[in-house]
This record gives C-alpha cells, structure tokens and sequence, in this order.
C-alpha cells in the first residue's frame, strides 16, 4: 500500500466499532502496515470531534492492547476526524476532500485511495451506499459490508444489484471475520503444504466432519435484529458455511483471491438442498415475553444440521454445523474424524476404538490451536490402548506477537484489494438458494434450557456419531510445568 487512506467508518460510534475497529486501526498503525492515513467517523450521534476523539480513546483503552498514553494517542488523535450524519452527503464529502488535500500536501502525492467500512445495521446498509453516491465518493473507492447478506434468494439479489448500481463487486468485501482468524487460515496451509494430510482429505479416509460455534451469551439488546434473522441467517450462511468451504474446496491454481473464490463457489454449488428433516431449530426457555419477541415468537436461537457435498471428494461425508445462543461453552471448533481401521487383530478388553475415531481438531479462537488424537499402547504389561494427542498452538510461536486479529486482518487486505477472505455476491445467492427449502418449510422450534448443549433432537441429527463437544480431554497448559 503506497498511497495513503483516508478510512470513513459509518456507524463509528456504535458497539462493532468501540470493541474492533478503532482498536484495530491504531494496531495497524502501531505495527507499520498502514501508509499515512485519516480516520473520519460518521454516524446518528450529533457529537463534536472532540467527543469522538474521547470516545475513540476510551474504546482502544477498553479493548486494545497496552497503555494508552498521551504521547501514544497523539499521532492516532491527529488524523482523527468526526462529522455526524444529519450534515448530510455534502458535509461527508467535503470532509473527505478536506482530508485528501492534507495528505497530498504531506506526501507530494495526487492519489489518495478510499476505504468505507459500513458498521450500520442491515437495513441502513443501501441507505448509506447511495449516500456515497450522492457524495460523489464512489471512484477509486472500496466499501466493507457487515452481515446478513439479505434474508433470503430474492433479498439478497435485490441486495447485491442495488449495490451493484453504486459500486463494482470488485470495490465490495463482505465480511466475514471468522475467516480472519490465524486459525481458519491455517486450515488451507495445513491441507495443501502437508503430504501427510493432502493425499487423506476426501471420502475414503474422512468419515465426517463437525463445525461447531456455540455461544454463552443471550440476546439481551438484540432481540429485535434477532427475531428478523434467527441463528441460521445469522451465523451459519455468513460464517459457518464458509469455514465448511475451506475445509471442503479443492486446491486452488495459487492462493490469489480469484482461484480461491471460484473454488470455495464450487463448494457452494456442490451442496444438496438444506432439507427441513435434516435440521433442528431450538429456541432456549426465557427468550419469548422478551421486549420485542411475540409469545409465539417461532425464531430459532439455535441450529444445527446436516450439509452434504454432492462431488467427487466429498459424496458420503456428512459435515454436520452447530450453533446456538446461551449454550453450555464458547468455543468455535472444526473436528475431522477419520475413518477407523479393522481392529479385529486387538483382544477384547483392549480399548481400541471404545473412545471413538482418530480426530484432527482446529480451535478458530483467538489463540488458535490444533490437535491431533490418536490410540497408542498405554504402558505396561498387555495390549491396553488409550486416546493421546499431538497438539499445536499459535501463541507457543516465536511469531505469535504478529499475530493480527480478525477484524485488523480483513481491514488491511480490503485496503490491499484482496478479496481471499471476503464472499462474492454469487457466493451469498448460491447459499440462499440451497437453503429454500428450509426457510420456506423450517422445522418447529424445540425449547432447550440455557446452559445446555441445545434441544435433544441434536443427537438423532448426527447419530451413530456424537457430538465431539463437551470435549473429554482438555488442551495442553503450555504454562504449565513439563510444557
């Protein structure tokens, strides 16, 4: 990135903002992968710069990283500007403007590239595209969208060719930040750089695969978005459908944006039909009789299902997503198991294959790790057999303080133009339409009590396999003594 930024973040004063992107932002910064910059905020909030500059203080003290100093803030509080909505389009662009000449004067530059990140809830999201566009702030610019994506085949069309009036798909990123964890990235460089693992990943040695997001926190302050969206336009199109491409899609030519976005397409196209018989919708006790939820609200707090793969790598192998609000642990895991050997050789009372299959486990936390569970011969006299693991972790690494967050991952590859880890416009269409069937004729909802693990039916859904959380064993300590 040579030329410098001007970043206008719309919604700058709200909850995505004050917890991501102004903490993400200084980090950039503060690890020299930005070139000079202005950061303009805008949003419903008539507050003065000044205002702005506070709060936009008080955020990175809250949720970034280290002290934060007068002399550390000055250089960011520099470049930071604020313009409330109400001053209309005329006052955004002549801010942009304004910005643009101050830093062709600094640097000697004519070109100043533009980044707008839309932070505004779904239904605001057109409203502000055709703002910029009134603004005269379209050229040369890219704009970072936030889930959902539409609610549906005909929303999200609609969606996609009104944005598509103002901008090009190749100025849009739809984000997705589960993408821009360490972790999910690792999953592409652990399939295709490894000879142990490439030539196993299909159906003749993966049984089937688990991708499990659940959440301890409710809905408190978002029954109102929820009840429009439910867990399965929430989570599982925007996120977990798009970890299942990674893990599914077939080697790209080369890890450019194109291949990778044209095979994670092929994926999509690839899946069957969402069938209503192989999902379960669960909605935990207390969310109705909430403020702005019916008392036959039928919206799902949970899901889970069952994704097939109609091709040749995958036909067979059940990949079977989990997600849900006010469940028992916070976790965001993927779990490969492969299939199991004959073990008629081993003598009864031996253990082996009593604690189920071979596992491989990536952990998409913040702190990414990988673990690999395996039998081995538990020590001592006789053929007694025991489940061990190889794990891995990020943050054991010389480079884990490189390590960028999500959010800091995906704003500096939209300002670098590269679309890897966003979803295309055909990408969204092509996962509504496979799940028509299901939002057209969703299954009842079944009640389950907050702190469990989701309504019972979860384990006719996947059976004869289980589910792998709660996990039986814990991750290794590496604070702990012996590493």
């Amino acid at each position: 990135m040579e030329k410098p930024y001007v970043i206008v973040l719309f919604g700058a004063t709200g909850d995505l903002a004050k917890r991501k992107l102004l903490p993400g932002i200084l980090r950039l910064v503060e690890s020299d992968l930005m070139p000079d910059y202005r950061v303009i905020g805008t949003s419903l909030e008539d507050i003065t710069p000044e205002q702005f500059d506070a709060l936009a203080r008080e955020a990175c003290e809250e949720y970034g990283k280290g002290d934060i100093t007068d002399e550390r803030w000055a250089p960011f509080s520099s470049r930071l500007r604020y313009v409330p909505t109400s001053a209309g389009p005329a006052a955004l662009a002549g801010l942009v403007k304004e910005c643009e000449v101050e830093l062709t004067a600094d640097l000697g530059t004519t070109d100043v590239d533009r980044l707008y990140y839309l932070s505004v809830p779904p239904k605001a999201a057109l409203d502000v595209i055709h703002e910029l566009k009134e603004a005269d702030l379209v050229d040369g610019a890219r704009v970072i969208m936030e889930k959902p994506f539409g609610t549906d085949l005909a929303s999200a069309k609609r969606l996609n060719e009104e944005v598509h009036k103002v901008f090009s798909e190749d100025q849009v990123f739809r984000i997705d930040h589960f993408l821009g964890k360490e972790a999910a990235q690792n999953i592409l460089a652990f399939r295709f750089a490894n000879g142990l693992f490439e030539p196993i990943w299909n159906r003749n040695f993966i049984d089937h695969v688990q991708i499990d997001v659940p959440e301890t926190l409710g809905l408190e302050g978002r029954t109102a978005f929820y009840e429009t969206t439910g867990a399965y336009r929430d989570m599982v199109v925007t996120h977990l459908m798009q970890v299942l491409a990674f893990m599914a899609m077939e080697p790209p030519t080369s890890l450019a944006p194109g291949p990778i976005g044209a095979e994670k397409l092929k994926v999509f196209q690839s899946m069957r039909p969402i069938e209503p018989h192989n999902v379960v919708r669960g909605q935990y006790a207390g969310y109705r009789g909430k403020e702005q939820v019916a008392d036959d609200s039928d919206t799902e707090t949970f899901v889970a299902l069952k994704v097939e793969i109609d091709n040749w790598r995958w036909a067979g192998v059940p990949f079977y997503l989990r997600t849900g609000k006010k469940l028992a642990e916070g976790a965001r895991i993927i779990s490969i198991a492969f299939k199991e050997p004959p073990l008629s050789m081993f003598p009864a009372g031996s253990n082996a294959g009593t604690q189920g299959p071979d596992h491989l486990t990536f952990d998409l936390a913040d702190q990414s790790r990988m673990s690999l569970s395996f039998y081995g011969k538990r020590p001592g006299p006789g053929m007694k057999l025991e489940k061990v693991s190889m794990q891995f972790a990020t943050v054991e690494t010389t480079g884990s303080g490189a390590v960028l967050e999500a959010y800091e991952r995906l704003i500096y590859d939209a300002m670098r133009g590269d679309h890897t880890l966003f979803t295309s416009a055909d990408g969204i269409e092509t996962l509504w339409d496979k799940s028509s069937q299901l939002l057209e004729n969703p299954p009842p909802v079944r009640g389950y009590a907050p702190g469990s693990w989701g309504p019972n039916a979860i384990h006719q859904l996947i059976a004869p396999h289980a589910w792998r959380l709660p996990f039986e064993r814990v991750w290794r300590d590496p604070n702990a003594s012996g590493g």
